[in-house]
């Protein structure tokens, strides 16, 4: 029987946060919710490129750029830079999924601890937690701002885990994206999948260890391996 990993490293965008408000921004500005979806995939296409390529940019200044020009020719109902601005400024308006806070306090509880690693901002992520009454959880917020690089790539988790000071066997990456999962299990760390919608885990990925709907369920997935 395997050991559960006493640190758990958590993705935020997504993964804790609830993105879906960001499509009522879009809708205020006057094209389809539906677009959020296609900007946040864009901006992760382009901070990827970046990382294989060799080089790096924030999550900020990516995401405003393709904001930029996939809102460049749409019929916009203010300035394109208010658009923008109106749209970005959701970000720091986010809440957590319901399942959040519960499973956090449990994680901590069980004696684990607990920090992010995020390919946003941890000044999002400081202002997310504490309007959930979870910021207390956490040992420490990081983010690929301070890293070598963006996840999924290898030092990013590398960073994780020296700034938590473990090896990356010792801790748990909890995500929603299976690209993060993949790049966290060729790093070393175990994974868990949290699978809120119900789809289907890439076969070309690595698989994640543990797989549950809710983060509430984690504790006593974790709890089964000790």
């Amino acid at each position: 029987m395997s050991t559960a990993p006493p640190v758990v490293v958590f993705d935020v965008n997504e993964t804790l946060s609830d993105m879906s408000a960001l499509g009522q921004r879009f809708s205020d500005v006057g094209v389809p919710a539906e677009l959020a979806k296609l900007w946040f995939a864009t901006l992760l296409r382009d901070g990827f490129a970046l990382t294989v390529s060799g080089d790096n940019a924030s999550f900020a200044d990516i995401g405003a750029d393709v904001l930029r020009r996939l809102l460049t020719g749409t019929e916009l109902d203010r300035p394109l830079d208010a658009a923008v601005d109106h749209v970005l400024n959701g970000m720091a308006g986010l809440a957590v999924h319901p399942d959040v806070p519960d499973g956090i306090r449990a994680l901590s509880a069980a004696g684990f601890r607990l920090i992010t690693l995020s390919n946003g901002s941890a000044r999002i992520a400081e202002k997310l937690f504490s309007e959930a009454g979870i910021r207390d959880r956490f040992d420490v917020l990081l983010s690929v701002e301070d890293a070598p690089c963006w996840k999924p790539a290898r030092a990013s988790y590398d960073y994780a885990a020296a700034a938590a000071g473990t090896e990356p066997a010792g801790m748990l990456l909890v995500a929603v994206h299976p690209w993060d999962i993949h790049g966290a299990a060729r790093a070393g760390l175990r994974t868990a999948w949290l699978n809120r919608n119900g789809e289907p885990y890439p076969q070309h990925f690595r698989a994640p260890d543990i797989t549950v709907t809710a983060l509430t369920d984690l504790p006593a997935a974790l709890a089964a391996e000790l």
